[in-house]
């Protein structure tokens, strides 16, 4: 019989299972800890342990050191790769990333060097309640409270927390955004004034911070809290705008929304406009370019995200002059990719009357077909003597238009189109 794939937490409990066995301490820790508690499902595990680098490497051969500075390793079992970090002390963060030297101690010494309260609990799957099977937590910072406060506090003095690594206070307002937890008021009055100092971190990681609250379905909460902390303009590398109680249409946006239509959908909150589809396109034509060029490298976005976010708003503009575009434009336009993140953000805009009728002119244009094969290739127009060249691409869009308009259903009418054409 197979072998029933282990779970993430089965390996790490393993792993700690043999950390124990060889007279070690160790505790899942962190996230994963934070997560259980809430009822989530982590999506991973790590294991803090008092065992040093070596030992690790000497108890796991198999294991690959990605941090041996910071006491860091990676452990593979059969399915899964568990990180596991040894208990230490952090000292200096010159870099306001990564600690210039570490001190391997304690726990509890551990745990204070973390960022906020409720991601410094400690669990010990090893000695279980054997009434709610739940693991005995080991809580040397308060986060116990802080969970059931739904509250985010930083652990010690809040200035400190942020100055060692500003990126903190982007991932204060993304577990506030995410949990539907307050920021507790002395970590949220300590991000304001330190705001400004959030350009020192790298794009790229400030960039995959902001994807990560743009695709969860609190998106628009986080968005909200970035302009409360005045994080907004140093994220964007612009203008700080004042939070409003609502961001249309930011927060209309389904749950599964991409990273492109998440942004597309911030862009167009951050103009402050009316949900009028012409006001918007208007803007989009005038304004979003220069501005897309200035989200990208203050994201490090993808050329992905990046070239979906464009086409994502060049389609609303497009989707803004559907009343004037004969049947093969609105067809060919119905055959965008990016088409079917277009109408979901259409939707969110909630520009009702125009919204309605582009969906109800859309319905028997697609089901005649949006986007059918050629009838008309051009092997069939240098047969006619056309010469290859700019004048051959031209005449096949006009033909491929015809066939959408219905002029011609099948190859011989299609053929005796275009002998007409050039008769």
């Amino acid at each position: 019989m197979a072998q029933t794939p282990e779970t993430p937490r089965e390996a790490a409990i393993a792993i700690i299972q043999t950390l124990r066995d060889n007279g070690f301490t160790a505790y899942l820790a962190g996230g994963c800890v934070r997560d259980a508690l809430l009822g989530l499902e982590p999506k991973d595990y790590d294991i803090a342990t008092d065992a040093h680098p070596a030992s690790v490497k000497k108890l796991f051969p198999r294991c690959q050191m990605v941090g041996e500075a910071f006491g860091v390793a990676l452990v593979r079992t059969r399915h899964h790769a568990t990180e596991v970090a040894t208990f230490r002390q952090d000292e200096g963060y010159s870099d306001r990333r990564r600690p210039d030297a570490v001190t391997f101690t304690t726990a509890e010494r551990d745990a204070e060097r973390r960022d906020f309260t409720i991601n410094g609990l400690f669990a010990d799957p090893l000695d279980t309640d054997s009434k709610t099977q739940h693991d005995r937590i080991i809580d040397y910072v308060g986060g116990l409270d802080d969970l059931k406060a739904q509250r985010i506090r930083a652990i010690g003095d809040p200035d400190d927390r942020f100055a060692e690594d500003y990126l903190r206070m982007l991932r204060a307002v993304r577990f506030a955004a995410r949990l539907d937890f307050q920021l507790e008021p002395r970590t949220a009055a300590s991000i304001q004034p330190l705001a400004r100092y959030l350009g020192q971190i790298s794009r790229e990681r400030i960039g995959t911070e902001v994807l990560a609250m743009l695709a969860h379905p609190r998106r628009a909460r986080a968005v909200q809290l970035l302009e409360e902390l005045r994080l907004d303009g140093p994220t964007l590398n612009e203008d700080h705008l004042a939070p409003t109680d609502s961001n249309p249409p930011l927060d209309s946006l389904p749950a599964d929304a991409t990273p492109a239509l998440a942004l597309a959908a911030w862009w167009i909150t951050r103009q402050r406009l009316p949900m009028n589809l012409t006001t918007i396109a208007q803007a989009i034509s005038t304004r979003s370019s220069a501005h897309a060029d200035r989200w990208r490298k203050a994201l490090c976005l993808s050329n992905q995200v990046d070239n979906d976010l464009r086409g994502i708003l060049r389609l609303i503009t497009r989707a803004e002059t559907w009343d004037n575009l004969r049947i093969a434009a609105r067809k060919r336009l119905l055959a965008e990719p990016l088409w079917p993140q277009t109408l979901t953000l259409l939707r969110a805009i909630n520009d009702q009357p125009r919204t309605a009728q582009i969906e109800a002119d859309s319905a028997p244009l697609i089901a005649q077909g949006v986007a059918p094969e050629p009838l008309l290739r051009g092997e069939d127009l240098l047969s006619l003597g056309i010469p290859a060249g700019p004048d051959l691409g031209r005449m096949l869009d006009q033909a491929y238009d015809a066939q959408l308009e219905g002029l011609f259903h099948d190859k011989t009418s299609a053929q005796q189109w275009l002998k007409n054409q050039n008769s």
